[in-house]
């Protein structure tokens, strides 16, 4: 596996356990030699990850729109920094540079990646990898909902077989190693 892309919240939440295992992902990442892709902001988990990928002497490259790049700040010291004309193709371009993705807690945003990449695999336009990086239990609800859809009988294949979910950094990589390998 040669690229991960991390989904995350470009806040930093209400709890330190998210800032903590964010850091973690980035070093494990780094010290694996997998390149991080991320939306290249440099504020909240977003910002933690990629200096902790820095730091730990890894790449990342960030990918964002052309709105945001003229109105926001991004991370000064990322590897590379694709900036493209919509949100359809930033994720189209993330989906393209990865191997995998793990998300972590985040808002809206973060759930619009993440039910992108995860409903692409269901749908089998790629093989990728998808995890969770179930921090502080966060994605506990996501969890019992995806379940539930299962249940009822409104997911085809179950949710456990296609989604890897931990809750701790060096794991979610090792299951979305395995994944890829199947």
């Amino acid at each position: 596996m040669k690229s991960i892309c991390v989904f995350l919240g470009s806040s930093a939440g209400n709890h330190p356990a998210y800032m903590e295992a964010t850091a973690a992902l980035g070093r494990e990442l780094a010290k694996r030699g997998i390149t991080c892709v991320y939306g290249g902001s440099c504020t909240g988990l977003m910002n933690e990850l990629a200096e902790s990928v820095l730091a730990a002497g890894g790449e990342i490259v960030g990918v964002t729109v052309q709105a945001l790049k003229d109105k926001e700040e991004f991370h000064k010291g990322l590897t590379r920094l694709h900036v493209v004309p919509t949100m359809h193709e930033r994720k189209t371009l993330m989906i393209d540079l990865s191997d995998g993705f793990i998300v972590l807690p985040g808002g809206i945003g973060t759930y619009d990646e993440f039910f992108e990449v995860y409903t692409l695999r269901q749908l089998r336009f790629h093989s990728k990898p998808c995890g969770l990086l179930d921090v502080n239990g966060f994605y506990e609800p996501l969890k019992l909902m995806l379940a539930k859809a299962e249940q009822e009988g409104f997911m085809k294949e179950p949710y456990r077989d296609a989604l890897a979910v931990s809750s701790d950094p060096s794991h979610i990589v090792d299951l979305l190693i395995a994944k890829a390998g199947q």
